[in-house]
C-alpha cells in the first residue's frame, strides 16, 4: 500500500490551483519589475540581434510545453515547497553578482533561476517534476553563444580552406583570412555559424525530449545536430569562395547571405529533422513524467519541506524586498 504522502489524487480542486497560480503570478509580476534591466536587454537581443531572433520563439514553445501537461497539472494539489524559495534565493544572488561585475550573461541566467525558483516555490515539487522540461527549457531564453564565436571562426575557416583544396581552388589561409585567385576572404564573426549552431540546439533539444524515450537517442540527435551545423556552414563559407572565381568576391558575398539566410539553413534544419522524425518513439503529449509516475518517485518524500501558502509568499516578500535593497547599491 503506498504511503499517504505519495497518493495522488483523481484531480485537484479547481481552487487550489486557482490561488496557487493567482500567487504565482503575483510573484511573477513583482520579479519582472525588479528585474526588468535584464528583461530589457534580452528584449533588444531577442528582436535586434539575428543570432537571437529565434528565441522569440521560445516563449511560445514553453506555453504549449505546459499546455501538454495540464492534464497531468491537473492531478496534483500544488503545494509550496521550502527549497524552491532556496533556488529562487540562489538565483536572485547570482543576479546581482552578475549586475555587479557588468555581465549581462550572469545577471540573466540568474533571472531565470529567480522564475523558475518561483514556480517550484509555489506550485510544489510534483508540479516541478511534471514541468521539469520546460522549466529547464526556459534556460533557452538567455542569449549565449557569443563567448563561442572565436573558435567557431576558427573551425569554419580550417573547413572550407580544406574543401577549397578538394575542389582544385588555390587557397592559402592565414588565421582567419584565406587568399584565392578570386579575392581575399575573411571569416568575420558574422560567418561563424554560431547563430545557425545556437538555433539548431535549442530546436533539436526541444525535438529529442518530445520525440524520444530514452536519453542515448536524444543526446545523439542533439550532438549530431551540432556537428551538422558547424560541417554545414564550413561548407556555406566554401560555396562563398567557389563562386567568387567565377562571379566576383563581392557578388559571391550578396549570394552568401541570400542563401544562408533563407535557403540554407532551412534545408539543412529539414534534413536534420526528416532523419531523426522516422526515429521518434512517442507523441509529444507523452513526453514528461505522469502524476501517478511522480507520485511513486522517492523525491516525492521530500515533501515534507512544505511551508503554508502565506508563509511561503512572505519568506518570497522578504526575498524580493532584499533583493530590491542591495539592487541600489550594487
Amino acid at each position: 500500500m503506498q504511503p499517504e504522502l505519495a497518493a495522488s489524487p483523481a484531480r485537484a480542486p479547481a481552487s487550489a490551483w486557482g490561488d496557487a497560480l493567482t500567487r504565482l503570478a503575483a510573484a511573477w509580476g513583482v520579479l519582472f519589475g525588479l528585474t526588468f534591466p535584464e528583461w530589457r536587454e534580452m528584449a533588444h537581443q531577442w528582436w535586434d540581434i539575428d543570432t537571437y531572433n529565434h528565441v522569440l520563439l521560445v516563449p511560445p514553445i514553453l506555453a504549449w510545453l505546459v499546455w501538454l501537461r495540464r492534464e497531468e497539472l491537473a492531478k496534483i494539489v500544488p503545494r509550496t515547497w521550502v527549497p524552491g524559495l532556496v533556488w529562487l534565493a540562489v538565483g536572485l544572488c547570482v543576479c546581482l553578482a552578475g549586475r555587479g561585475a557588468e555581465v549581462n550573461l550572469v545577471a540573466q541566467g540568474g533571472v531565470i533561476m529567480a522564475f523558475q525558483g518561483t514556480v517550484v516555490a509555489l506550485l510544489g515539487l510534483r508540479a516541478a517534476l511534471i514541468l521539469a522540461f520546460p522549466l529547464l527549457f526556459a534556460g533557452s531564453l538567455v542569449p549565449f553563444g557569443d563567448e563561442i564565436i572565436p573558435p567557431l571562426q576558427h573551425v569554419t575557416a580550417q573547413l572550407a580552406v580544406a574543401v577549397t583544396h578538394l575542389s582544385g581552388v588555390p587557397a592559402v589561409i592565414d588565421g582567419l583570412t584565406i587568399d584565392t585567385p578570386g579575392g581575399r576572404f575573411l571569416v568575420a564573426e558574422e560567418c561563424s555559424g554560431v547563430k545557425f549552431l545556437v538555433a539548431m540546439v535549442a530546436l533539436t533539444t526541444l525535438a529529442a525530449w518530445t520525440g524520444f524515450r530514452r536519453w542515448r537517442p536524444r543526446i545523439v540527435l542533439v550532438a549530431c545536430a551540432a556537428v551538422v551545423s558547424i560541417v554545414a556552414n564550413g561548407l556555406r563559407a566554401w560555396g562563398t569562395i567557389y563562386v567568387a572565381q567565377w562571379v566576383g568576391a563581392e557578388r559571391a558575398g550578396g549570394f552568401d547571405h541570400i542563401v544562408y539566410g533563407w535557403v540554407f539553413f532551412a534545408l539543412v534544419i529539414a534534413a536534420v529533422m526528416g532523419a531523426a522524425w522516422r526515429h521518434f518513439d512517442r507523441d509529444p503529449a507523452d513526453a514528461g513524467m505522469s502524476a501517478d509516475e511522480v507520485a511513486a518517485h522517492p523525491l516525492v518524500r521530500l515533501e515534507r519541506f512544505a511551508a503554508a501558502p502565506h508563509v511561503a509568499f512572505a519568506a518570497f516578500a522578504v526575498l524580493a524586498i532584499g533583493f530590491a535593497a542591495l539592487g541600489l547599491v550594487v
